[in-house]
This record gives C-alpha cells, structure tokens and sequence, in this order.
C-alpha cells in the first residue's frame, strides 16, 4: 500500500509530465526515488547468509539459485518518509547556494524552484492526509 506521500508525489510527477516541466519531472522523480532508496535492504545484510557461509566452507548452508538473496523491503513510515524529502529539499537549497556561488543563476534557480516543490508537496500531503483521516 502506498503511502499518501508517495501517492501526492506520483501524482504530481504525473501532472509534470503531462505538462511537458522537465524541472519539476527531474525533481519530483528524485524524490521518490528517493524514498524507494531508503527502502532498500543494506547490502551487508542481504549477502550475509551466502558470504559467510561461503567464505567457511560451508556450501550446504548457503544460498543458491536465482531469487536466493531476495528479500522483502523495509517499509518507512510516513515520517521516515518526510525526513528523506526533507533530506531533499536540503539537497537542493545546498546546490541553490553553491550554484549562486558559482555565479549560475539559471541552475541557483532550479534548485530554488525544486526545494520549493517538494515544500508544496510535503503541505499539501499534509492537509490531503488530514482530508482523508477525517473521511475514515
């Protein structure tokens, strides 16, 4: 089930898209790949099983075949979740100052641009959850 955060950015990704913004595409696709990220099992963790039992001899106890390290994603919950666009939108106000250092100030502006997007969209999560909590 996804969560009304992730639902409102897909949303908005999708109204980008139709409107042919490549800026807010570009940002609102980071985001949520962002978040898909966060979901992701460390690697150290996956591999365990087979590196170690690999590694001492012990073949029978490792995995083998294909899908045999596979393992379920973590879940966020919905604060998790708004930590890592925040994580984001701190990105972007990091690049809007280094672009503005640079003396970019097309790329200073997207980034601006950007940050205030995800701003929007972690508002309007908000409210959109509050709606539907109220509904239920």
């Amino acid at each position: 089930m996804s969560s009304p955060l992730r639902t409102l950015l897909r949303a908005r990704l999708t109204a980008a898209m139709r409107e042919r913004d490549r800026a807010a595409v570009s940002v609102l696709r980071s985001a949520v790949a962002a978040i898909e990220n966060a979901e992701a099992v460390p690697v150290a963790e996956v591999g365990a099983n087979v590196g170690e039992a690999a590694t001492a001899g012990l073949v029978a106890q490792s995995s083998l075949g294909v899908g045999s390290t596979e393992r379920d994603r973590r879940r966020l919950d919905l604060d998790a979740e708004r930590e890592v666009v925040l994580a984001e939108v701190g990105a972007l106000q990091a690049a809007e100052i280094a672009y503005a250092a640079a003396g970019d100030v097309d790329r200073a502006r997207a980034a601006a641009d950007g940050a205030l997007l995800l701003h929007e969209v972690l508002a309007n999560e908000g409210e959109q959850f509050r709606r539907t909590a109220g509904e239920a």
